[in-house]
C-alpha cells in the first residue's frame, strides 16, 4: 500500500469530511492531571476538537471494544421462556491511537478470539476503523520504547506521523486506503518524507528510553517468576489501597464480572458484565466465601505474574506495553513496573534474592 503525505490544512478537511459521513471519536483535551494537561477519548464534532500532539490519554481505547458495563442478553419467562442476545454495535472511526495502545488492542483481539470467541468484543472491534498516530510527546511515566511498542506494523487502518507542516500517512488496510481515496487530498511520499518519519520516530523512542528501564523485555518473565517470595512484593503492597485503578487504566487488562438482574416477579431479566480487577479485595472470592488471594501482597504479586508470566504463552509477549498509565494513576505510587523490574534486577545482581 502506498505511503502518502497530507498537509495539516488538508488533514483538517479530511477530518471534516469524516465527521460529515461517519461517527468519529478521538483524543480531546480535558482538564488537568498531576502531570499537566489531561487527555481523553470522546466524540469529535469539529477538527479543532481533535488533539494529536498528546502524550498519553488517561484511559485507554479498550472502552470502545470492551465497555465498562454492558448488557449481554435479555430473558423472559412469560408467556414463554426465551432469551435474546443484546448486541449494540455501531461503526465509527477512532482517531489518535498510539502504537502501544494498538499493540494492546491486538493482544486483546487474540484473547477474545481464542477458544470460544467473544462475539460482543469481536463485532465491536470489526466495526471500528483505527487511525493511529506516532507519539510526538512522551508521558513522564512512559516506557513503551523499552517494551517493543514504539511502533507497530499492523492493527491500524491508517497511521500518521507528524513531520512538521504535514503528516506522513501509511494505510494498513483496504478500509484505510478507501478513506484516503474518498476524503483526503494527498501526494505520494518522497524519500525525504520517509526519512523525516524515521527521524521523528527515533527521536520519540530515544526520549522514552530515558525513563531508565534497566531490564530487557525478554528477561522480565523469568525475573518476576523466579522471585515469587521476594520481600519486595510485601514492601510495595504495604501501601496498596486495593482500589483497582491500575486495572482500570491498563490497556491490556480485560477481566470482567458477569451477573444477572431480574424483575421483582422473576418474569424477566438481563445478564450484564462489567470490568473487574485482580487488585480488588473480592476478585478471587468464591461462593463459599473462600478468598484465594485475600492479602494485598498476594493480589499485588499476582498482577505482575499475570502480566509478565501467565499470559506469555497466550500472547507470545508480556502483557505490558509500557504506557505508564498505572504508574501515573496510582495514588500511593507503588504500581510503576519500571521501579519493580529495576529493583528486582538490582537485587539479582547483588545476590540478595534467591
Amino acid at each position: 500500500m502506498e505511503i502518502a503525505v497530507i498537509s495539516k490544512p488538508d488533514f483538517a478537511l479530511f477530518v471534516c469530511r469524516l465527521i460529515e459521513n461517519h461517527k468519529v471519536e478521538g483524543v480531546k483535551r480535558k482538564g488537568q492531571s498531576v502531570y499537566g494537561q489531561a487527555y481523553f477519548y470522546g466524540p469529535i464534532q469539529h477538527p479543532d476538537d481533535l488533539c494529536l500532539d498528546f502524550d498519553c490519554t488517561a484511559m485507554p481505547p479498550k472502552k470502545y471494544f470492551l465497555p465498562p458495563r454492558e448488557e449481554l442478553l435479555h430473558f423472559t419467562r412469560r408467556p414463554t421462556l426465551s432469551a435474546s442476545c443484546v448486541m449494540e454495535v455501531k461503526e465509527f472511526i477512532l482517531i489518535g491511537v498510539h502504537p502501544y495502545d494498538i499493540k494492546a488492542i491486538s493482544q486483546m483481539d487474540l484473547v477474545f478470539s481464542r477458544g470460544t470467541p467473544d462475539p460482543h468484543y469481536l463485532q465491536r472491534r470489526n466495526a471500528v476503523c483505527i487511525i493511529g498516530v506516532d507519539p510526538a510527546r512522551v508521558a513522564p511515566r512512559a516506557f513503551w520504547a523499552s517494551m517493543g511498542a514504539a511502533s507497530v506494523d499492523s492493527g491500524y487502518d491508517l497511521m500518521l506521523t507528524d513531520i512538521g507542516p504535514q503528516y506522513v500517512v501509511e494505510p494498513g488496510s483496504i478500509k484505510g486506503e478507501d478513506l484516503l481515496a474518498r476524503y483526503a487530498k494527498t501526494r505520494a511520499a518522497a524519500t525525504e518524507d520517509l526519512l523525516q518519519r524515521e527521524r521523528a520516530r527515533a527521536d520519540a523512542a530515544h526520549r522514552c528510553r530515558q525513563r531508565g528501564l534497566t531490564v530487557a523485555k525478554e528477561e522480565i518473565p523469568l525475573l518476576v517468576e523466579k522471585f515469587t517470595d521476594a520481600w519486595l512484593w510485601e514492601e510495595k503492597s504495604g501501601k496498596c489501597l486495593s482500589c483497582g485503578t491500575c486495572n482500570l487504566v491498563c490497556p491490556t487488562c480485560y477481566c470482567f464480572d458477569v451477573w444477572d438482574e431480574t424483575s421483582i416477579d422473576l418474569a424477566q431479566g438481563k445478564r450484564l458484565r462489567r470490568w473487574d480487577g485482580c487488585l480488588l479485595k473480592d476478585f478471587a472470592k468464591v461462593a463459599t466465601g473462600e478468598n484465594f488471594r485475600e492479602t494485598r501482597t498476594s493480589r499485588y504479586q499476582h498482577r505482575f505474574l499475570r502480566k509478565t508470566c501467565y499470559l506469555v504463552p497466550v500472547l507470545n509477549d508480556v502483557a505490558c506495553v509500557g504506557c505508564g498509565r498505572c504508574a501515573s494513576a496510582c495514588l500511593t505510587d507503588i504500581a510503576d513496573p519500571v521501579d519493580v523490574f529495576n529493583r528486582l534486577k538490582q537485587e539479582t545482581q547483588k545476590g540478595e534474592l534467591p
